[in-house]
């Protein structure tokens, strides 16, 4: 169902089927298409209470009907993942589109949202299908295991799945060890056994002079 057209572009055939995608971000579409405007933030009653608290301002477009339909987003790298029964943690800037059946939602993720002032949740999507989620520039994926911990750059992270348990921690800098200061004031810090995914740029953070 999902196919990348380019890098850039991400092509999805539908047979009647529906998909959910950030708002605006189609480019084109063949065939006859419905669209719809979605709220972000979850279903329910629980996802209109964590947008309120959150101020989550993710919004999604639901997709339905016979055709292509291209979607594209400030000519970001576009990365596809598989989900068979499992979970996925995306910073909503990053999640462009994702399979109709899958479920979305939000999950508390602590002080890297309150530092980057990104909201103190992060979007979660479940279930079978794909998903396509959005880098500057290619996406690296890398794997934690236990006898292996991995320490990210929070404004490099982009996604994590598997087993895995977050953690900040503060104190000596990537930047500062490279002469720059200025650098983010902690890393986050994953452990476990699953995969984390990173964007070779940087977003913008709070927490950079702290």
């Amino acid at each position: 169902m999902f196919r990348l057209q380019s890098s850039k572009v991400l092509a999805v055939d539908m047979t009647g089927d529906a998909v959910k995608a950030k708002n605006g971000s189609m480019v084109a579409y063949d065939g006859e298409m419905a669209f719809k405007k979605l709220t972000g933030g979850g279903e329910g009653i629980r996802g209109m209470v964590t947008r309120r608290l959150t101020g989550e301002q993710m919004t999604l477009m639901e997709v339905k009907g016979h055709g292509t339909c291209f979607f594209a987003d400030r000519a970001s790298e576009i990365n596809l993942i598989t989900l068979q029964g499992d979970k996925l943690y995306v910073e909503s800037s990053n999640l462009l589109a994702t399979d109709g059946g899958l479920r979305t939602g939000t999950t508390f993720t602590g002080l890297r949202g309150a530092s980057q002032g990104n909201g103190l949740f992060t979007t979660t999507v479940e279930g079978h299908g794909q998903v396509a989620v959005m880098s500057d520039g290619p996406a690296v994926v890398l794997r934690v295991s236990p006898q292996y911990p991995l320490s990210v750059d929070p404004g490099a992270y982009v996604a994590h799945r598997g087993n895995l348990r977050q953690s900040f921690q503060s104190g000596v800098t990537f930047r500062t060890l490279i002469g720059e200061g200025g650098g983010e004031a902690f890393q986050i810090r994953f452990e476990g056994d699953g995969l984390v995914y990173v964007q070779p740029s940087e977003r913008n953070t709070i927490a950079g002079d702290v």
